[in-house]
């Protein structure tokens, strides 16, 4: 937002540490890669299948210890990390990925498995490996910015449509002269989507956020459906400050009202639960199925692109850790979206 609005612009969001290695994903992706390079080592010296098995699994010994202690030692300080230049950063994470390869070499040392450790060639070993996973996590923290602008972009077209913004003015049109309040109150909660839609980008807002934007929206059609749209809220307060990416929830609410109230002569029902189970918040956006009989030629369907720019989305904030899955649910239609619950504090 401008100067000229009257309000302060919002700050950029801080880039995020370059150790942040605590998600599942992160892990798995560094254990799988430690161990293909020790595949490959381990062909140089070994002389049958059976060889290389017993070489790899003498490597693995050493190295898989090694890995996670290096990654479970970042995890814990990424905090204290984070607020040091990157230089600094770098130079802290090669230093223990040093030491974690002399711990891989102790600990072969000490069951036998080496008769003479390679104390300095195993440390070097853990600072290349070290710099390595350093450098993919500085490219991942870069790529999720520009990915999301894209995203971002590429969804708008399908979040805040042409006939939308045509229909709601029609439906403010009409208001003006019978009901000004409420038309009033319409364009403002236009006015809002757009100033969300249109607003710098950013990695993430709070569910809380979410819920509120598409209550605006909803506000809308509401005016224009009347009693053809039910609307059904069961939110939970504890699940309200996960982390989304901006206007993930909108277009799912758009999709249910555009394919599961618009079509159907009687209207529909739509629902928007949110819910914390333990470490996990479920979010889930069901609405009922028009029926396809009273059309004299078939209900045009969706290409599905908002519901994948969705996944990918939610992949590129919470990689590993979030789960998305959609489709018909007897006579509905649900989306599912699990992603970690906030931190209490």
């Amino acid at each position: 937002m401008s100067a000229d609005d009257g309000e302060p612009a919002a700050p950029l969001p801080s880039p995020p540490a370059v150790f942040d290695v605590c998600q599942v994903g992160v892990v798995l992706r560094a254990v799988l890669f430690m161990e293909a390079v020790l595949a490959v080592l381990a062909l140089f010296a070994a002389t049958t299948p059976a060889d290389w098995l017993g070489q790899l699994a003498t490597l693995t010994g050493g190295a898989l210890p090694a890995t996670l202690l290096w990654l479970v030692t970042l995890c814990a300080l990424h905090k204290r990390l984070a607020r040091w230049r990157p230089a600094w950063q770098q130079a802290a994470g090669a230093g223990l990925g040093a030491l974690a390869g002399l711990y891989g070499c102790g600990l072969l040392r000490l069951t036998g498995s080496l008769g003479k450790a390679p104390w300095v060639a195993s440390a070097l070993a853990g600072v290349l490996f070290a710099l390595v996973a350093m450098g993919w996590l500085v490219l991942r923290a870069r790529g999720r910015t520009p990915a999301a602008t894209t995203a971002r972009l590429e969804d708008l077209q399908s979040r805040i449509r042409p006939h939308f913004l045509f229909n709601t003015l029609n439906s403010a049109i009409a208001l003006v002269r019978e009901e000004p309040a409420k038309a009033e109150t319409m364009l403002e909660d236009l006015a809002e989507l757009f100033r969300q839609a249109l607003a710098d980008p950013r990695d993430s807002v709070t569910l809380a956020d979410e819920i509120s934007l598409a209550e605006r929206y909803l506000a809308i059609e509401q005016v224009r459906f009347g009693d053809r749209l039910r609307i059904r809220w069961d939110l939970d307060v504890a699940a309200s400050g996960a982390r989304l990416p901006p206007l993930l929830l909108q277009p799912l609410v758009e999709n249910a009202v555009k394919h599961g109230v618009e079509p159907s002569p009687k209207g529909g029902k739509l629902r928007i639960r949110t819910e914390r189970r333990g470490g996990r918040v479920v979010i889930e956006v069901t609405n009922t199925l028009p029926p396809l009989r009273w059309a004299e030629q078939p209900l045009p369907r969706g290409h599905g692109i908002a519901l994948a720019n969705v996944r990918d989305r939610l992949r590129l904030l919470h990689d590993m850790q979030a789960q998305f899955r959609a489709g018909v649910d007897q006579d509905n239609y649900r989306v599912r979206i699990d992603i970690p619950a906030p931190e209490k504090e």
